[in-house]
């Protein structure tokens, strides 16, 4: 938690009790949880607090770079605490997102109008496919 009162005594964010609990919730999730599931959670906490005040919240810490927007795929936008280098899986299924590692994505050679056109701040890669759990009912329903 540290980090989450420097990073918005840096970008002159007031700390405020919602704020903290919203932060909370979402580093306590390794799920990429959306605004509606976060409220669901921090409304437990602060029941008046509104859906629209979650996610004013979120897309301030995401411009803060405090967080990331997850790729949605057409789904309501996923937020990521996780700040490290990192790829996703997204399921097309059951739409879950999971985190993975990979160096050679990470040095994965741009074209050389993207780094001529734009300034590049970062790489993610997102995969899209079964999980595990799906690619098993795929595969019986397929019997």
């Amino acid at each position: 938690m540290d980090l989450f009162y420097q990073k918005c005594k840096a970008n002159k964010l007031k700390i405020t009790p919602q704020r903290v609990a919203i932060y909370k919730v979402l580093t306590a999730s390794v799920s990429h949880p959306s605004a509606e599931q976060i409220h669901r959670e921090v409304k437990k906490q602060f029941p008046n607090i509104s859906i629209d005040t979650v996610n004013r919240t979120l897309l301030t810490f995401a411009g803060a770079h405090m967080i990331d927007v997850v790729e949605g795929h057409g789904d309501p936008r996923r937020f990521d605490s996780n700040q490290t280098a990192h790829h996703h899986f997204y399921c097309v299924s059951c739409h879950k997102i999971f985190d993975f590692e990979a160096d050679l994505l990470d040095r994965l050679a741009l074209p050389p109008d993207m780094e001529k056109n734009f300034l590049i701040t970062g790489k993610r890669v997102c995969l899209t496919g079964y999980c595990d759990q799906c690619r098993s009912k795929t595969a019986d329903e397929k019997k």
